[in-house]
């Protein structure tokens, strides 16, 4: 029903104005708690295969990726629809609207998507009251929500440390963890700040800040993630892992979109994406041993890319374009997937 939706309706509107319209739905659906709470019942039955890490229990370990809802204004209507968790941003740390127009295109033959959004998003500090607003009730206290945090566009790059901590300074109160995105190609020279020597002071910085905002936090510090470009060289993959390990932060996200492809300007994700994510986080887990969270996201479609990702060392793996071109029941039934491997997993493990 749906793919003669997207083709009759979807692929022949403008994808940032469809993009708006189904958005605007989930929000809408979502805001209305007995009606969200029923919809979420049906989708999800069977889909829970809770996972812990970062400190939380994870409900299921399917979750949607930044950049779907840069605002934190559906949360609620995403986690209905069957996510286990959902990452919010990218957040810069004052608003911006992002580039110009048109600057998001649809990859049909490869169900692909092609952005160079450039972080359009309100800022943290209205990112941050939303989320104050949504843990203010034990619903929204309940979900797992983490925060992924970019840098201003007009922010000079040795300024960057400060611009990053500032945003994190706002939102780590209300995140359960915070991804510093150093790998979007969509604003100019922010992936250079992958290299060592410039992500330390950032990551050094948001540590810091986090902290500051989050002194009496139960559950110890807001845990920290960076999110990593496929683009990056093997030893550059590397000397990253080698970067988490001497911070000791909590994991890293592989990958972002890539710029690898000829199709335009701008990042691609889907498909194309999926076989170099696999290898990124490969790479990563065997450099960062068994303990770090890798969330394994790029070119998830269907529950098996979603294994694969699992199989070469994922903890927990995200999506966002297989949801465009599969609909609203696509997370749910990707997560009913994995709790029913998790099922047949736990009998065996008994038994021995």
């Amino acid at each position: 029903m749906y793919r003669f939706f997207f083709t009759l309706v979807f692929r022949r509107m403008d994808p940032e104005l469809a993009h708006r319209r189904g958005f605007r739905a989930i929000r809408l659906v979502g805001s209305v708690g007995p009606l969200a709470a029923l919809v979420h019942r049906v989708l999800t039955r069977g889909a829970g295969a809770p996972v812990r890490a970062l400190g939380r229990t994870f409900p299921a370990p399917f979750g949607v990726a930044a950049g779907f809802d840069k605002n934190a204004v559906a949360v609620p209507g995403l986690v209905m629809l069957g996510f286990g968790f959902v990452e919010v941003g990218t957040v810069t740390a004052h608003g911006q609207p992002g580039n110009p127009a048109p600057r998001l295109w649809r990859v049909l033959d490869r169900q692909a998507i092609r952005n160079q959004m450039g972080f359009n998003n309100e800022g943290a500090a209205a990112v941050a009251a939303r989320l104050r607003g949504l843990r203010a009730t034990p619903a929204g206290r309940a979900l797992v929500v983490g925060v992924n945090i970019g840098k201003t566009k007009v922010t000079a790059p040795d300024q960057a440390a400060a611009d990053y901590a500032t945003s994190a300074g706002l939102l780590a109160p209300y995140a359960d963890y915070l991804v510093v995105n150093v790998s979007s190609p969509n604003t100019p020279g922010l992936r250079d700040l992958q290299s060592v020597a410039a992500l330390r002071p950032i990551l050094t910085a948001v540590r810091s800040a986090a902290a500051a905002a989050t002194p009496d936090r139960a559950k110890g510090p807001v845990p920290l993630l960076v999110k990593i470009s496929p683009d990056l060289s093997d030893d550059d993959v590397d000397a990253v892992a080698d970067l988490a390990v001497e911070l000791g932060l909590d994991g890293v996200v592989a990958v972002n979109t890539t710029t690898s492809h000829a199709y335009g300007p701008g990042g691609l994700s889907g498909p194309p994406l999926l076989q170099r994510g696999l290898d990124v986080v490969a790479r990563l887990r065997s450099r960062l041993g068994p303990d770090p969270t890798i969330i394994g996201v790029g070119g998830i479609s269907t529950a098996d890319d979603a294994r694969e990702y699992l199989a070469v060392g994922a903890t927990l793996v995200q999506g966002y374009t297989g949801f465009i071109y599969r609909g609203p029941l696509w997370a749910a039934g990707i997560n009913r997937a994995l709790a029913a491997d998790a099922a047949r997993v736990r009998p065996a493990a008994v038994a021995s």
